[in-house]
């Protein structure tokens, strides 16, 4: 690493981590449950088509940003970009890629950085512009001009951001579930330093985010198939990368919780298709409120009507019975309303 970049990411590690020199916290790990680990880029962890890698550069470094991408059976019928959510990655997008594929659709899968298998660089600003410009980026360099964007929980409000910088390039938005459907400072949510969610990431394991996923995701209702995202982003909270990773969540929470999208609603002018599972309850920051208030956040079936009335001509499908991952709990209910606003002109 060349100096100049070093001394960037000691500062900024100075700053985001004041004392952690002093503390070794992958070694408190030591007496956590077994279970799977990856590397800091998910080594270990399999993807279900081949991964390539493009180029950021920044201060003089090249951070690597992976994705998938998957041509077309038959006559093209144009690009599909599927934006992951911030607790997951393009690997979660398999079985819609395998369908849209089979629809005559290209399909790009990146994981942004920070995540999945992408660098996670400390010195780096991370904001939904700067994702937004990156994958505008990589779109360009595999020659896509236009494609339908389609983006779950933190990918929809990247994908928002998308749509809002580049129209010309945007043929169709789609949002699952997305998060940041509220602002969460305006909603009374205090604002929680990028220490405090570092200390947090250190503390995460797998018994952790199960419990997450279960009351936020999944409103209580376990199954098994679902334990192979729990142990992925567990697998990086607990591997050899831990502390870096924890130092990157804490800086891609605080652009979430800083940078929200819900107030640009009324400015998307592409085709927007609203696709929300009603039992979802997820939400930033819940354990820092009362518990009224608690009570009235993350309520979708009410926000993503809301978010249907402040898009300019926006669809609306509501999907009963099912929470934060449509496309994982209840995949026919998720694809069919899909394909058909894919197929509208």
């Amino acid at each position: 690493m060349p100096v100049n970049a070093t001394a960037i990411a000691l500062a900024l590690i100075g700053v985001l981590l004041p004392g952690c020199g002093s503390t070794t916290p992958s070694a408190a790990r030591e007496s956590e449950a077994a279970g799977p680990r990856y590397g800091l880029r998910l080594e270990g962890f399999d993807y279900p088509f081949p991964v390539r890698s493009h180029k950021i550069e920044f201060a003089g470094q090249r951070h690597a940003m992976a994705y998938m991408d998957i041509q077309p059976d038959g006559a093209p019928k144009g690009t599909v970009v599927l934006l992951h959510g911030k607790n997951f990655s393009g690997a979660y997008w398999e079985r819609t890629a395998r369908d849209l594929q089979t629809q005559g659709f290209r399909v790009v899968m990146p994981d942004q950085l920070g995540f999945g298998k992408s660098d996670k660089p400390l010195a780096y600003q991370y904001s939904f512009a700067g994702l937004a410009s990156n994958t505008r980026s990589l779109l360009e360099a595999i020659g896509v001009e236009r494609a339908i964007v389609l983006g779950h929980s933190m990918g929809g409000m990247l994908a928002t951001r998308f749509a809002l910088m580049y129209p010309e390039v945007t043929d169709k938005l789609v949002l699952v579930n997305p998060i940041g459907l509220e602002d969460w400072a305006e909603r009374g949510v205090p604002y929680r330093g990028l220490e405090a969610w570092y200390r947090r990431g250190l503390a995460l394991d797998a018994e952790g985010v199960k419990r997450y996923q279960l009351e936020s995701y999944y409103d209580g209702d376990w199954e098994p198939e679902y334990q192979r995202w729990v142990d992925m982003l567990a697998g990086l909270a607990t591997g050899p990368g831990a502390d870096r990773f924890a130092a990157v969540q804490a800086q891609t929470y605080d652009m979430v919780y800083s940078q929200p999208v819900v107030h640009d609603f009324p400015r998307l002018s592409v085709p927007t298709l609203l696709i929300i599972g009603q039992r979802d309850r997820t939400s930033l920051g819940k354990d820092l409120v009362s518990e009224e208030l608690r009570d009235q956040m993350g309520r979708y079936p009410e926000l993503g009507r809301a978010a249907a009335r402040s898009i300019p001509g926006a669809t609306l499908v509501e999907i009963e019975g099912v929470g934060h991952l449509p496309h994982i709990e209840r995949y026919e209910s998720f694809i069919a309303p899909l394909e058909a606003f894919l197929e509208t002109r």
